[in-house]
């Protein structure tokens, strides 16, 4: 088998923003604008003719390191589909229970029986409420047979509805022609001509990549593949992608909202796993603000990772930029100083680890003790901590026997590598700080640097017990903070 890693990846080009007819000062006043707006931004890249014009990230986030996607993977998904079609692997016609025989219903509904790939790409399934919910519910797994056991309420195409379980069956789909995994699928096709080395993507348990959601890549991985929509398919003179489906999969293909300038950008239209956007430019977007930003008239690709439930202000920003955008080809006159300005900036973005109270007289009482915790959600069975001169270690045990170390340092990011979430899979990447509130409660702070989420622990000591609360930045709904209280361990 080839090693994905053994070819080099040449770097998209570098250049000034005024040689793209861009002043730096208007980047500065976008950076400007995020951090007042404490927007959470982890990295940021903007490209102008091809040409990287800004690019940075928010330390402890760093350009080597993949982040988890979310929903911008479907736009991805989409676009395997679109190369099966243009190899003639399928058809946007075909029907989706001709796919799976074994798993359609004996009686299918006129609804189901009319349902096609290109319903699944339009998010005009039918259904009138995300399918993912019930599908990752079926007790042997079987996601495929689960959405087609869902109730069909409209006419496939008359109704957009945004449901992730439609681009899982795309996947599946893709997989039941090909015999490949969609990530298979996808590497000599799109991702190793692009040179996105390495992605990961989630699977169901039945081994079918999810499609909707689960693709981890770079910053820079997700601007080649807007560079890549924006000149239309094509990519070092070789057309990936047919120019017939971009412009197909960027357009309008059903209404989601009244289309008004002033309506917000969830309500411009929808292609095929591409939303529209105001201004007339496109996007795929992800939960908590994974963005890769097509902007056709301007020649230009934004792309972003945050972690952040404020979306639409995030992308309020980026259109604050389009005014700066110099429309012909010709270079502006160079502002040192501005240049200057930006530069700096983009070279100390940072979150910075809380510093209140550096020690407290507890670390002595609590250092080295093992404190056994009332049963929980985050199946943690007991915890211990020990505290350095720079840094503390926290070990915990869970229910299961297994044991893990976090480290964090004193007022500063410290790194580990431990699961978070229940589950088998691989520990997160993790930096970590720990400050005290006051002189008895210790918070840890928990950046997964390939995922949006921090995580904030405070725990309260007294004299022989203790009361752990976790809370989040972002979540899924209405996120309450987590409280357990635990005793030390005789």
């Amino acid at each position: 088998m080839m090693n994905k890693t053994s070819i080099p990846v040449p770097e998209l080009p570098r250049c000034m923003p005024e040689e793209q007819g861009i002043q730096s000062s208007a980047i500065s006043a976008f950076l400007t604008r995020i951090k007042e707006s404490q927007l959470a931004l982890h990295s940021f890249m903007l490209l102008r003719h091809g040409h990287v014009v800004a690019e940075g990230w928010w330390a402890p986030y760093s350009p080597e390191r993949k982040h988890m996607l979310f929903s911008l993977s479907k736009s991805f998904t989409a676009t395997a589909i679109g190369l099966a079609a243009a190899e003639q692997l399928l058809s946007l016609e075909d029907k989706v229970i001709s796919f799976f025989p074994e798993e359609t219903p004996g009686n299918p509904g006129p609804r189901l029986a009319a349902m096609n790939i290109r319903h699944l790409l339009m998010m005009g399934t039918g259904h009138t409420s995300d399918t993912m919910e019930e599908m990752m519910k079926e007790a042997d797994g079987n996601w495929v047979r689960a959405f087609l056991q869902l109730p069909v309420d409209r006419e496939p195409g008359s109704h957009f509805l945004y449901n992730t379980g439609a681009t899982y069956m795309l996947s599946a789909i893709l997989q039941q022609v090909t015999g490949q995994t969609l990530l298979d699928f996808l590497h000599p096709r799109l991702f190793s001509p692009l040179g996105i080395i390495n992605p990961v993507w989630d699977y169901c348990p039945r081994g079918i990549n999810t499609g909707g959601f689960g693709l981890s890549i770079t910053t820079e991985d997700i601007a080649r593949f807007g560079q890549l929509y924006l000149q239309k398919g094509m990519w070092n003179g070789r057309q990936l992608l047919p120019q017939e489906w971009v412009a197909e999969a960027s357009s309008l293909q059903i209404e989601n909202g009244d289309g008004k300038p002033d309506s917000g950008d969830w309500s411009q239209g929808y292609g095929y796993q591409f939303w529209r956007c105001r201004h007339g430019l496109y996007r795929g977007d992800g939960a908590f603000g994974q963005f890769c930003i097509i902007m056709p008239e301007q020649d230009a690709v934004v792309a972003i990772t945050s972690g952040t439930q404020q979306m639409q202000e995030v992308m309020n920003a980026v259109w604050e930029l389009l005014p700066a955008f110099n429309d012909t080809q010709a270079e502006l006159e160079q502002q040192p100083d501005a240049a200057a300005r930006l530069a700096d900036q983009l070279r100390t973005l940072a979150i910075t680890p809380p510093v209140i109270r550096s020690f407290s007289a507890w670390e002595s009482a609590v250092n080295g003790q093992t404190y056994q915790l009332e049963s929980n959600g985050l199946q943690i069975d007991s915890l211990a901590i020990a505290f350095g001169d720079n840094e503390a270690r926290v070990t915990l045990h869970d229910q299961h026997g297994g044991c893990q170390e976090l480290i964090l340092g004193r007022g500063a990011w410290a790194s580990s590598q431990v699961r978070l979430m229940p589950g088998p899979a691989a520990p997160d990447a993790i930096m970590s700080s720990f400050t005290w509130t006051t002189e008895d409660m210790l918070q840890l702070t928990l950046l997964m640097v390939e995922q949006p989420f921090i995580f904030t622990l405070e725990i309260t000591f007294s004299e022989q017990s203790l009361t752990l609360t976790q809370s989040a930045n972002v979540g899924m709904g209405e996120q309450e903070p987590v409280t357990i209280k635990g005793r030390i361990l005789a």
